[in-house]
């Protein structure tokens, strides 16, 4: 499965009693404990397991042949992944015999559930379902007059199942709800009928019905109805009409092996969802291997139609096992063209046919039986036997036979030869409704309200079994097989006695000498040209490294120089056959003693000899260091793992010494990653989210932090800059959402125009006396246009215009024009003299620039012009003046002028309050 990714089957085959069960658990415990595991894995692995001895309490029980018989036909798949874990599972199952529920063989029990609740279940759940602890106290556990097996402990299994419930996992109140059903069938078999002198039926134990239906969660009454009468429906009306006594026990047991059959299968679909592939994304790359366990040929005092659905499900199993192993090799050798002698073998596909065939088959004469309209029974079915396949070798009736024969059959027969041997039939063989409206979760799972009002034909029970046989067929045809065939040693159940016409019988009927003789006639191992000569291409320097033509002439190569004699092999059209596995495993040695060669061929086509064996010297000793080292790390990554995992096991327990690395790795991950995620200046309010147990640590580093940049940020500001930020938050205080421009100027420092007091004449200070702002301002004469420097001084009223220490203008605030008056202009002309007139001309350019234009006017340049009322010019020495107080703000505190020729004529002056 693993190294060519191809699906497996076992097929578990033998007699009943001859072990198959116990193989099959062999099998499951060799995947538990061999496949690489996980958690998850381990888990699954302990389902796995778990699953068996609860499907062996519900559908196993005591026969004559066997203690431990499985009743029931098994079917599961395991599903792997690439490395060999398991990683999922589904169980199918099939035929349970459901009519073991109400009669028992003498000498054969019930399943083995019932009994063990009554043995091992404690006191108060046996008062729960209203259960006494003798199991002679219920007809349906005394049927076959063997309540106790000394070689089975219902107490010991009792506990196993429970455990094994919870392991799977089963709720509480899952395991309560079945083991009311459990308990309600065995109510149901002390449910008794009287009859009325008119024959009507009637219940004479109330309280074992009403027992029944509390646990079955069903209105009481209706269940009485049901037992008693029966619904017909004939165009569109209902009609109730009462059942005869024999007609009421057949429906309280008809009810019983349903609600059971039904509850078992229920059981299987519950394990299934707990096998269910967890890792859906990777079940396409799953690999399969399906395990069968069925039951086994039988054949018994009395067998019913379960005896003919199991010995028609080992002919199903016997005759693909001719198929696999007898037909299909044989055929493979005659198709190869190879020499063969055909061994000859009991094919039988006559009897498969003989039950399975279309029309003429036992089970569609059932079918139609049991479907055709008038009165049918049991004898017109076997008349129609008797006429259909009546002149078939392997069919017999009391009517076809010969005298000797009619002495040990009745009438009431029909015998089938078997592969195995000849068995008997006996022809002699619903109350599925009020289940429907049960409280019972499960069985209102199992009893589905739909089928009630489908008025679709029912398939029948012997149809749907061939079905599901045909299915399973086909999964197992998809799978390479393997088989296990268990052979039983002796018909008393004791170890150590080999009985050998039994075993010898065996053996025969299950085509085990004919198996052999192919084997011995055949060859132990073939395989495709190319697949051979890939593998062993290195034995021969004809194939080495590359064989270019047919491949039948190289493996003809191959082997002549590998010494095989004729008789140890054959070339095919497309496979060589070797005879003996000994050729094969000398083959084998063979390649294994030439791969040293090999790679001693590589080296010395780069390396002389002596080279070599200082490489090979040096690369051993290389080699064993690394792999000491690597063992080290391996047991130290092993060692640090461990401790890793216990810490985090107990990550909320106090400092320890269990936990005390992992406390101290997640500390320092956590200090590493805020040492590379720290926040960059004082803005930045972001940091890194700390574990559980580092909180308060993490808030005071962040505190410690944050301040730590908050004093390396103050001790890098330089005294202008301070001098700045103090400005700059009293104007956020004037200026924020009061100047729309306000925001766009935050980022620009201010310019410190304003004359200091030692700048300004001492005469001119003592001449104004009051509080005064002054700033230096450039004044353009009339003639020529050349630069004065002058001294513009605001007071509270009004402004002077100082030439070094005389005031040569003064100007009265309440003089100035209003804006509104000025005219938005680009042009500003003025008078020079009488007859002459000036013109100043502004100009858009890259920097401030005033000087004489080519025209004689005074030319004005600067990045932004009059826009709107007027432009600001912000500049050291321009003729635009903007500057704020940092107190008692006026708006004669913020001017814009514009000089005129002449400093006395405030008519040709221009100045504007912004």
């Amino acid at each position: 499965m693993r190294t060519e990714r191809r699906d497996q089957c076992i097929l578990i085959s033998g007699e009943s009693g001859a072990g198959k069960t116990e193989a099959s658990k062999k099998i499951l415990l060799y995947f538990a404990v061999t496949c690489p595991t996980n958690d998850h894995m381990l888990t699954l692995g302990d389902r796995l397991l778990q699953s068996n001895p609860v499907l062996e309490a519900f559908g196993n029980a005591k026969t004559l042949r066997n203690d431990n018989s499985s009743r029931f036909g098994k079917y599961m798949d395991i599903q792997f992944d690439f490395k060999g874990a398991t990683m999922g599972g589904h169980i199918l199952n099939y035929l349970l015999e459901k009519s073991r529920v109400v009669h028992q063989n003498h000498g054969e029990r019930n399943f083995h559930i019932f009994y063990e609740l009554l043995d091992g279940g404690d006191n108060d759940l046996l008062n729960t379902l209203n259960l006494e602890r003798n199991p002679h106290s219920y007809r349906y556990l005394v049927k076959g007059s063997c309540p106790r097996v000394s070689s089975i402990s219902d107490k010991n299994n009792w506990r196993v199942v429970r455990k094994a419930l919870d392991v799977i996992g089963f709720t509480a109140e899952e395991v309560q709800k079945l083991l009311n059903i459990i308990a309600s069938v065995l109510h149901l078999g002390n449910t008794l009928f009287g009859e009325g002198e008119e024959g009507e039926t009637y219940i004479t134990t109330e309280t074992q019905l009403s027992n029944a239906a509390k646990l079955l969660g069903v209105d009481g009454s209706a269940l009485k109805e049901a037992l008693t009468h029966k619904k017909l429906t004939a165009k569109g009306e209902e009609m109730i009409s009462p059942l005869n006594f024999e007609q009421a026990v057949s429906a309280r047991d008809a009810l019983a092996k349903a609600v059971y059959g039904r509850t078992f299968n229920w059981l299987v679909e519950k394990i299934n969802q707990s096998l269910t592939l967890k890792v859906q994304e990777h079940s396409k790359d799953a690999s399969i291997i399906g395990l069968l366990d069925i039951y086994g040929f039988e054949v018994l005092q009395h067998n019913s139609f379960e005896q003919f659905c199991i010995n028609y499900c080992n002919e199903k199993l016997q005759q693909l096992f001719i198929e696999l192993t007898l037909r299909s090799e044989q055929e493979e050798y005659e198709t190869e063209g190879i020499a063969w002698e055909t061994v000859q073998y009991f094919d039988n596909k006559i009897i498969c046919d003989l039950i399975e065939e279309k029309h003429k088959g036992i089970i569609s004469i059932l079918d139609e039986e049991c479907l055709r309209p008038g009165e049918t029974g049991d004898i017109s079915f076997l008349e129609k036997l008797e006429d259909t396949v009546g002149g078939h070798p392997h069919f017999i009736t009391h009517k076809l036979a010969n005298g000797k024969t009619r002495r040990v059959m009745s009438r009431e027969e029909f015998r089938l030869l078997h592969y195995a041997g000849e068995v008997n039939y006996n022809v002699n063989g619903k109350i599925d409704q009020v289940m429907c409206q049960s409280e019972n979760q499960i069985l209102s799972h199992c009893f589905r309200r739909e089928e009630v009002i489908d008025q679709k034909r029912p398939e029948m029970a012997a149809s749907q079994f061939k079905n599901s046989l045909m299915k399973l067929m086909e999964i197992l045809m998809s799978k390479e097989p393997s088989y296990v065939r268990c052979i039983k040693p002796n018909d008393a159940k004791q170890p150590g006695r080999f009985d050998e016409v039994l075993v010898r019988h065996q053996v025969k009927y299950l085509g085990l000498m004919e198996n052999l003789r192919v084997r011995r006639a055949g060859f132990a191992y073939r395989r495709r040209f190319e697949a051979f000569l890939q593998r062993y291409k290195p034995l021969c320097p004809e194939t080495w490294p590359n064989w270019n033509g047919k491949l039948a002439d190289g493996v003809s190569a191959l082997v002549n120089h590998l010494g095989y004699k004729p008789e140890e092999y054959k070339l095919g059209r497309s496979k060589i056959f070797i005879r003996f596995p000994k050729t094969l495993f000398a083959t084998e040695d063979a390649l294994e003693a030439k791969k040293p060669e090999i790679g001693k061929r590589l080296q010395i086509s780069y390396f002389n000899m002596t080279r070599i064996k200082l490489f090979i010297v040096i690369q051993s000793g290389w080699r064993g260091m690394k792999g000491r080292r690597r063992a080290k790390k391996r047991r130290e990554a092993a060692q640090l793992i461990r401790r890793f995992i216990k810490g985090f096991i107990n990550r909320h327990e106090e400092y320890c010494d269990d936990n005390d690395y992992f406390l101290d790795h997640v500390r320092c991950s956590f200090l590493k990653h805020v040492r590379k995620n720290l926040p960059r200046n004082v803005l930045d309010k972001s940091w890194p989210t700390p574990p559980a147990l580092l909180v308060e640590a993490s808030e005071h580093l962040q505190g410690l932090h944050m301040r730590n940049m908050v004093i390396k940020y103050c001790r890098r500001v330089q005294p202008e800059w301070k001098k700045q930020m103090m400005q700059k938050v009293v104007a956020s205080e004037i200026f924020k959402d009061q100047k729309g421009s306000y925001p766009q100027s935050v980022g620009r420092l201010f310019l410190d125009t304003r004359l200091e007091r030692e700048q300004i004449s001492l005469k001119v200070l003592q001449t104004l006396g009051s509080e005064k702002y002054g700033v230096s301002v450039i004044k353009y004469d009339r003639r020529g246009f050349k630069p004065r420097l002058r001294q513009l001084l605001l007071t509270n009223s009004f402004a002077v215009l100082v030439d070094r220490t005389k005031i040569k203008q003064r100007l009265d605030y309440a003089a100035l024009r209003g804006e509104n008056q000025l005219q938005r202009l680009k042009i500003i002309r003025f008078t020079v003299s009488r007859t002459k007139e000036g013109i100043i001309d502004f100009l858009r350019g890259s920097e401030l620039k005033v000087a004489k234009g080519k025209r004689g006017h005074l030319l004005v340049v600067s990045q932004r012009l009059f826009s709107g009322h007027a432009e600001r010019l912000r500049g050291r020495e321009s003729l635009f003046l903007y500057e704020r107080k940092k107190k008692n703000f006026h708006p004669a505190d913020c001017v814009e002028t514009v000089f005129s020729s002449s400093d006395r004529s405030s008519e040709q002056r221009h100045m504007k309050i912004l």
